[in-house]
């Protein structure tokens, strides 16, 4: 097994000693996961104190199984559980997620789910691609004839979140307020996250809420052909969505159909780049471009663990878990399975071995994962079109945002 000094493990009791707050371990987990696979995939995480999953058959199952949620309130109470009671410093954030779809169950998932695919996958997603397009290359005209640029913030912070306050019916112009909230917002699912993070995070829902509910009394009035009129006025079964309801879910998608996608583009250019495989034979068609994009996808993925409550009493791996127990599903690990990727540190876009578990999997699949994609092959397979001879102007750095998995900033430089 590999030696890495942030790394302790005993293979004989599955127990692992981590730091995830170690830059050599959140700069390229990868090789941690490829230590994990050969000793214990699944392993009592002590600093986490549960036990995490990294092989790919049993993440993909633990996403589908039913005995395993993302709530556990709607079936055992805080006293049973022995849980604490909700902080009161975090009471926005906490009444923002009440009906996330990331955190709620049937019958209630179901339904919400129901409403918002109608309009997310069929209506509004593949017309898109050509403004897509077009506002791609506009951003690339502003800096293509300078010969570098700090890619994140000139290009990928961009494209996503001014195309989901599109679909949504947000303005534009409220896109940088939005990252503002959504880099706070998201702060919450930070390994080791400080008061601080969680004050800030607090603060953010409260002023993002504010916000959503203003422009939902907007909408109630005049309403326009975007997503959020639509969740406003569409029933399903007789019922409407609530405005709690619809201020969480309105929060979710901005947040989740742009901040992933902002890291996946980041991680993407730079692991091509990094390859030094040639990017015009990876873009060569729409099959090449595709393939492209889910390698980069499998390899370094934006978000790298969703986790699970045991529902019902369940055996998985030789371990028994009890109603209340919660347990770690490490996404981009499963996508380093070897029994599943065969040399699954190699970079390889021409690769055919299935799907890759960076959207999840099962009633939780990432509601934007046609978007993101979409995004992903017409995006990048333009800036290595425009920018010829595209290479990077400095090592990149990741930022300290584990579980999550991006950059601090991506300079590049091309010939002009």
């Amino acid at each position: 097994m590999t030696q890495l000094p942030f790394l302790h493990v005993d293979p004989a009791t599955r127990e692992v000693s981590l730091d995830a707050r170690a830059p050599d371990f959140y700069a390229d987990p990868n090789r941690t996961y490829a230590a994990l696979h050969a000793a214990c995939p699944t392993f009592y995480w002590t600093q986490q104190k549960q036990w995490f999953f990294t092989g790919y058959d049993h993440v993909n199952a633990l996403l589908r199984d039913r005995r395993f949620g993302r709530q556990i309130l709607h079936v055992a109470s805080r006293d049973e559980l022995g849980m604490a009671e909700p902080a009161a410093h975090t009471r926005h954030f906490d009444k923002a997620e009440e009906h996330s779809l990331l955190e709620i169950e049937p019958p209630e998932h179901t339904r919400l789910r129901t409403l918002i695919n109608r309009a997310f996958v069929s209506r509004h997603v593949e017309k898109m691609k050509g403004e897509i397009e077009v506002l791609a290359n506009q951003l690339i005209d502003q800096f293509e004839a300078d010969g570098s640029v700090e890619l994140l913030a000139r290009f990928a912070d961009i494209i996503p979140v001014t195309m989901i306050a599109r679909m949504i019916g947000i303005p534009e112009e409220m896109g940088p307020q939005l990252l503002k909230w959504s880099h706070d917002y998201v702060g919450m699912y930070m390994f080791k996250r400080t008061r601080a993070d969680e004050e800030a995070a607090d603060r953010s829902a409260k002023e993002f809420a504010d916000y959503v509910r203003s422009v939902i009394a907007e909408r109630r009035a005049e309403p326009r052909d975007d997503l959020l009129s639509h969740m406003i006025h569409t029933e399903h079964k007789g019922q409407f969505l609530t405005e709690d309801e619809l201020i969480s879910t309105t929060i979710v998608l901005l947040n989740a159909g742009h901040e992933a996608t902002v890291h996946q583009i980041g991680n993407s250019v730079r692991v091509i780049l990094e390859s030094g495989l040639d990017p015009s034979r990876m873009f060569a068609d729409e099959k090449t471009t595709e393939r492209t994009v889910e390698e980069t996808l499998r390899i370094c993925a934006p978000v790298h663990i969703f986790e699970r409550w045991c529902i019902e009493p369940a055996e998985i791996d030789g371990l028994s878990f009890k109603r209340g127990d919660k347990v770690g599903l490490i996404l981009a690990a499963a996508n380093l399975d070897p029994r599943k990727f065969p040399e699954p540190l190699q970079f390889k876009p021409d690769r055919d071995e299935g799907a890759n578990l960076s959207f999840g999997a099962g009633i939780h699949f990432c509601i934007g994962a046609p978007l993101a994609r979409l995004e992903l092959n017409v995006a990048l397979p333009l800036l290595f079109k425009r920018l010829p001879g595209l290479a990077l102007a400095a090592t990149p750095k990741v930022k300290d945002v584990y579980h999550f998995h991006g950059l601090e900033r991506l300079d590049l430089r091309w010939a002009t």
